[in-house]
């Protein structure tokens, strides 16, 4: 893609938004989210009061787990969002939402792409599960049968996921609960549905778009999601030869 982050274009308003919506989520996110994600904030070097550059995020990123954030004109189709993230590229939208838009959007923003994922990217197994699972889905982009349950264990774990060591509390690590001041408040309390990691579970369960998730799943560690791996290639690979069956 040669789109670019124009940084120079962000106005006042975009900074503010921004400076709004981190330290909304400052406040409410420890105690809820993994401690490696505060971390990972640190590491990526995010300012509270003005958006982060995409070149002086990478020149960390890169460091750390070899990935770089590219700039996204929005929600890209299946072959080019899986073929970025197998190559170490996670694709991330360049507009903000407007301060009318601070606690509803129709699909993901800056702050969802950035503040939510780029933190995670830090962590080399994490990354290295989120490579291979894309790689995976990428030698099925002509099946969308197939792609959909892909989909579905990268909503359930990148975007939705909760971590729960055996006797302690849910925490949040996927991006789309990190970003949302409502979503990370019902996912780790006692009104949410949890389950524990089961790969066949997950391949069964459709997810929401439009509303909170009604139920997420927990991984122990991350090592959990690399070792899921082959499970999900046999599964994925006995679909796709019934499919070809009909």
């Amino acid at each position: 893609m040669s789109l670019t982050q124009q940084y120079s274009n962000y106005t006042e308003e975009n900074h503010k938004v921004w400076a709004i919506l981190f330290q909304r989520q400052i406040e409410n996110l420890p105690g809820k989210a993994i401690p490696e994600f505060f971390e990972g904030l640190k590491l990526v070097n995010f300012k509270p009061d003005r958006i982060p550059d995409f070149n002086e995020v990478n020149q960390r990123l890169k460091q750390l787990t070899g990935f770089e954030v590219v700039p996204a004109p929005g929600i890209v189709d299946d072959a080019v969002f899986f073929s970025l993230i197998a190559n170490k590229q996670f694709p991330a939208t360049v507009w903000i939402r407007s301060m009318e838009q601070l606690d509803y959007l129709e699909e993901p923003d800056m702050f969802h792409d950035v503040f939510g994922h780029v933190p995670l990217l830090t962590i080399p197994v994490y990354c290295e599960f989120l490579a291979a699972l894309s790689a995976m889905a990428l030698e099925h982009v002509d099946k969308p049968d197939v792609i959909d349950k892909l989909t579905r264990i990268y909503w359930y774990t990148i975007e939705f996921g909760l971590f729960r060591k055996q006797g302690e509390a849910a925490k949040i690590y996927g991006a789309g609960i990190l970003s949302s001041v409502g979503e990370s408040k019902l996912s780790v309390s006692d009104e949410s549905i949890k389950y524990g990691f089961d790969v066949d579970h997950i391949l069964d369960t459709a997810y929401i778009k439009e509303t909170f998730q009604s139920q997420y799943f927990c991984i122990e560690s991350f090592e959990e999601l690399l070792e899921s791996l082959p499970k999900i290639s046999e599964a994925i690979a006995a679909m796709r030869r019934q499919l070809e069956k009909v």
